[in-house]
């Protein structure tokens, strides 16, 4: 699914209009379809032989879209109702045509005190909400605003509400920032046109758009404006596409081995979750490099996995523990780095010295010190498997001169805000404003996959691309999910996906996973990281 701001899906309405697929085509395309996403959606909801369907009409492209649904509607043997607000139905040949199909058709401008509004939501099992469209402009103008707020007042007073299903967006919803008019009802669904807005995907409106579907106004693949567009939306559909093939006779091997360089005396968990998470995301072995006085405590905990013990200095990785790291990689096909590693500096030269090729070579860089001129890049990193940076390993990373020059590209980072900060020198709440765009600019600019954790994760490429996770949920909010994440990601990336698609497809499994337990536990504040990793089979069961 692509994601488009409102100006960008403006040029791309005018290009297909210009190009033979008129407004008048995209607009029947779009009405159609989302006649079917109702009869879907109203499947579950009422099992009656009739259902009753109220359509809010305005006077734009949102309102042509509805009126389009619901004379398919009519056509379908539902009771079809049309509330026309600051539209008129003198010659107007979508009004014409539902009248035609023995739809029913009101006008808000004659309806004193919204009488016949709430009787007809009273009875009403759906309701269309097709007043306002991409363009609004807040705040919203007298009359329409009143019609809304009528209803949502109505509607909060009912036991038993209709169904409401936004087209396009909900009517007061800015489609570029998120922000929306106190007189904007909450949906249950979105039914959006052609591809997701961005403002869907933002608080607060994101609360207000309910479960999101996009359909069809055309093809529009041969179009340029469309084509244009780099930012996509993640859904099943992508993640079941990305995931490798398990073939019958495969071995252990054909799913490569993980290694996971993690953990310290006062973060041990950290390597059991990411060592987990990489187990059930399909590798074939998982190894875990951990300081060696965790091993007695994490070892029954974990029988799949083999065990690389480290040096340490009181319970954390030692500088040292680079070259016996650097002696296990035989047959090592993803290597994650980081979570649960604390900040001592010892650990830090531990990272310096794996990325140059040993421990305390000379030539090697070191943490504060820049790299001589004559000093060459040393050509052992391209030994070196697939890398993903996490956690603690971020915040070490952003300490060593020129870092992302030492790593191999590209190698997966997978920061939340506070670590991008670090990372980047921008504060939180810069990063915050726009993460889309702060994750592309410094993926391109590092040359690595950026994983920007948080609500709708977004995950960046170094050629500009962009996928946005559309989950934002509280399940998630806790510590040690971003250990699951990470190692959800360097399994896939040991199966041999490539960087950008291990970090999507581990993203959404994760995302998905958050909400999975939470629902299975009846409650968003009870979800622990191992909760989520528990889900993460209910997950990948829905994609094969």
């Amino acid at each position: 699914m692509k994601l488009v701001t409102v100006s960008e899906m403006r040029a791309i309405e005018q290009e297909a209009d210009a190009s033979g697929l008129t407004y008048e085509r995209m607009m029947e395309n779009a009405g159609h379809s989302l006649a079917g996403e109702v009869l879907e959606l109203a499947y579950y909801q009422n099992n009656d032989d009739e259902i009753q369907v109220l359509g809010l009409v305005g006077p734009g492209n949102n309102g042509g879209d509805t009126l389009v649904a619901l004379a398919h509607l009519a056509e379908k043997g539902w009771m079809v109702r049309a509330y026309l607000v600051r539209r008129k139905p003198e010659g107007d040949a979508l009004v014409r045509r539902l009248q035609e199909a023995e739809g029913e058709v009101y006008l808000a401008e004659t309806d004193d005190g919204f009488h016949q509004l709430t009787a007809f939501l009273e009875s009403a099992d759906v309701l269309l909400d097709g007043v306002l469209g991409t363009g609004i402009a807040l705040p919203l103008k007298d009359e329409v605003g009143r019609v809304l707020a009528s209803v949502q007042a109505f509607l909060m007073e009912m036991d038993w509400p209709p169904f409401v299903v936004a087209v396009d967006c909900p009517s007061g919803v800015d489609c570029d920032t998120g922000a929306f008019a106190p007189e904007t009802i909450p949906a249950d669904a979105t039914v959006t046109m052609a591809a997701v807005k961005h403002g869907l995907l933002k608080l607060p409106a994101f609360d207000l758009v309910g479960e999101l579907r996009v359909v069809g106004i055309g093809s529009l693949e041969a179009l340029g404006a469309w084509k244009a567009i780099h930012n996509q939306v993640a859904d099943g559909g992508m993640a079941a596409a990305l995931l490798p093939l398990r073939p019958t006779d495969a071995h252990k091997g054909t799913f490569g081995t993980a290694l996971i360089a993690a953990g310290s005396i006062n973060y041990t968990g950290a390597a059991l979750l990411a060592g987990q998470a990489a187990c059930r995301s399909g590798a074939g072995l998982v190894r875990l490099a951990i300081p060696a006085p965790l091993h007695a405590a994490l070892a029954g905990q974990f029988p799949e996995a083999t065990w690389v013990l480290l040096p340490h200095e009181l319970g954390v990785i030692a500088a040292s523990a680079a070259d016996v790291l650097r002696k296990n990689l035989e047959r090592v096909t993803a290597l994650l780095v980081g979570p649960g590693f604390g900040l001592e500096d010892t650990t830090g030269e531990f990272i310096v010295n794996l990325l140059a090729g040993g421990s305390g070579r000379k030539g090697a860089a070191r943490i504060g010190f820049v790299q001589g001129r004559g000093e060459q890049k040393d050509q052992n990193n391209a030994a070196l498997p697939p890398l993903v940076f996490d956690a603690d390993g971020l915040r070490l990373l952003a300490r060593i001169p020129d870092w992302a020059e030492q790593l191999p590209a590209p190698a997966v980072l997978t920061p939340h805000p506070g670590e991008m900060a670090v990372l980047t020198g921008l504060s939180i709440d810069v990063i915050q404003s726009d993460r889309l765009a702060v994750a592309r600019k410094y993926a391109v600019e590092w040359g690595h996959v950026v994983v920007l954790k948080g609500a709708f994760t977004v995950i960046a490429a170094p050629d500009g691309r962009t996928t946005t996770i559309p989950v934002a949920t509280p399940a998630l909010a806790r510590a040690g999910t971003g250990d699951v994440l990470a190692g959800l990601i360097v399994g896939l990336r040991a199966q041999g996906l490539d960087a950008y698609a291990a970090a999507v497809a581990g993203a959404w499994i994760h995302a998905q996973a958050g909400l999975v337990a939470a629902d299975d536990l009846g409650s968003l504040a009870a979800v622990l990281a191992g909760d989520v990793l528990e889900a993460v089979p209910d997950v990948l069961s829905t994609l094969v």
